[in-house]
């Protein structure tokens, strides 16, 4: 916890972070924090071998920044910064005990503590106490699951007094994205519809189901229980996109769907549509690459946010959807006990922009 707080007037206090791991989403983290008006850069830590010594600017496209990109986990401690975006593609819980434990606030775009009490308990009771020793709190977030299933929804329901349903759909088009490795190895386009299963289909449970529950807990409406499933559509004829070509018959887009229920009915639901085509079978709604929200209540809502890019940029600006949160949240986890905190323990995000 950093004592001072967010004290906006001034710009002070100013605050030392760490970028832990420099894929998609930590890149472009770390271009924000070099850039931000209230951040300095304290130290990079990277995976691969390649990047140990290179410059942080350059390992984002900005110039050179002094601060040399490291391997070593005992170098990072050592550097006894303020907050640590951390945002490897796996977490691992020795790695976040050590930072919570050395002082270090984490703010990760890893979905394990969007709930805390969806955590294991052994492994929950580690980080707390881990946060405890380190007087450190830690704060998942991103677009979705973070900003759209949790931020989005408790702004929209604040001028509900009665709430018969919120439904959250999310769209993805992407014909123009070309990583075949991404969309025919570890989505599955471009397949026989056999071959993804239910199980592979029902996955948004463990993804979007932690935001559903804390929403309504929140809301003081928990939940009885969380339905998870999926579909498939299948390309209407053979189709050429980005990242290779869609076979006639095979899978062209997939739908996830995790309801909450209450009283029998689903209260709050999110609905992810992720589509290379849409000549579709059978025919789907498709919208272009954005949210729609559902607001069933007595100020009924029907809110759209797309996202107004070409196509061929798509790639190239979508991380900072999910890098921008967290990157303003760190001001706001730096002030909070130590813990772990979630969106609805944390103040409103504002950006700070100037």
């Amino acid at each position: 916890m950093t004592t001072s707080g967010v004290e906006r007037p001034g710009r002070a206090p100013r605050y030392r972070v760490v970028q832990w791991a420099t894929g998609n989403i930590g890149t472009r983290a770390l271009r924000a924090v070099i850039e931000h008006p209230v951040l300095d850069l304290a130290g990079v830590y990277v995976h691969s071998p390649a990047k140990a010594g290179t410059d942080a600017g350059e390992l984002c496209g900005l110039g050179p920044t002094g601060v040399r990109a490291t391997g070593d986990v005992e170098e990072i401690l050592a550097l006894g910064a303020d907050c640590v975006l951390y945002m490897p593609a796996v977490c691992d819980f020795d790695e976040v005990c050590r930072l919570l434990e050395s002082g270090a606030n984490v703010v990760t775009t890893r979905g394990e503590f969007h709930r805390p009490a969806g955590l294991e308990p052994a492994v929950r009771e580690r980080v707390e106490a881990a946060c405890e020793r380190g007087g450190a709190s830690i704060h998942s977030t991103g677009s979705s699951p973070g900003f759209v299933t949790e931020a989005v929804p408790l702004v929209l329901t604040s001028i509900q007094r009665r709430l018969d349903g919120l439904v959250i759909s999310e769209f993805a088009d992407l014909s123009r994205r070309n990583s075949p490795e991404l969309l025919f190895g570890l989505m599955g386009f471009g397949s026989p519809p056999a071959e993804l299963d239910e199980g592979r289909l029902a996955h948004g449970r463990i993804s979007f189901g932690p935001s559903l529950l804390l929403v309504a807990e929140a809301l003081s409406m928990p939940l009885d229980d969380l339905e998870a499933g999926g579909e498939v559509a299948t390309a209407r004829r053979t189709t050429r996109i980005a990242a290779g070509t869609l076979e006639k018959g095979t899978v062209a887009a997939q739908r996830i769907t995790v309801s909450g229920l209450r009283g029998g009915r689903p209260v709050l639901s999110f609905r992810a549509t992720w589509y290379c085509t849409t000549e579709l079978e059978p025919a789907w709604d498709v919208r272009p690459t954005g949210w729609h929200i559902a607001v069933d209540g007595d100020a009924p809502l029907d809110v759209d946010m797309r996202f107004p890019v070409p196509l061929e940029r798509m790639a190239a600006t979508s991380p900072g959807y999910t890098a921008n949160r967290a990157v303003n949240a760190v001001p706001f986890v730096c002030a909070a006990p130590p813990g772990i905190r979630t969106t609805v323990d944390l103040p409103q995000i504002i950006a700070d922009l100037g």
